[in-house]
Parts: structure tokens; C-alpha cells; sequence
């Protein structure tokens, strides 16, 4: 899917797959979000939005359940503190 950059609230990048109306949202963080059952014209109306944090809060956030597909983990630990952990 081919992410197109932005910079909006917390949004970093977003994408769009019409076949499989799914949408992908990445964060500042750098996790990215999925979202399916998007339609084309809500995808248009987003990446065309002067406010597309508000867009996204407003309109997709609140509508649709979301995959985590990439990203920092949800604890909020970094994976390589395993290799450091004293024995």
C-alpha cells in the first residue's frame, strides 16, 4: 500500500488498497493502524481534508475497529531491553 506523507496532529503518513476498502494510519510514534470496510469516498474526503487529525478522530477513530499492524508495543517496552536486562 503506498503511504502518502502528512503532517496533522499526531498523523504521519496515510494510505489507501481500494480493492480491499482498507485504510493504513501511521503515527508519530511510528506504530501503524488498519483499518478495513473504508469506502473510497470517506477515504477521499480524509486524505483531502484541510484538518485531517480532526477528520480522523471525528470519522474514522470513532467508527471503525482498528488492527495494529506495526509499531511501538502496546506496553510500552522496547523490545531490545531484553538484551540489556541484568541476570
Amino acid at each position: 500500500m503506498e503511504m502518502k506523507k502528512i503532517h496533522s496532529g499526531k498523523l504521519r503518513a496515510i494510505g489507501y488498497d481500494a480493492r480491499a476498502s482498507s485504510l493504513q494510519v501511521r503515527f508519530d510514534d511510528g506504530s501503524t493502524l488498519q483499518y478495513s470496510g473504508i469506502g473510497e469516498d470517506t477515504w477521499r474526503r480524509f486524505s483531502s481534508s484541510g484538518a485531517a487529525w480532526s477528520f480522523y478522530r471525528d470519522n474514522i477513530e470513532e467508527e471503525f475497529k482498528a488492527v495494529r499492524v506495526s509499531g511501538s508495543d502496546a506496553a510500552g517496552n522496547n523490545p531490545l531491553d531484553a538484551l540489556f536486562r541484568k541476570p
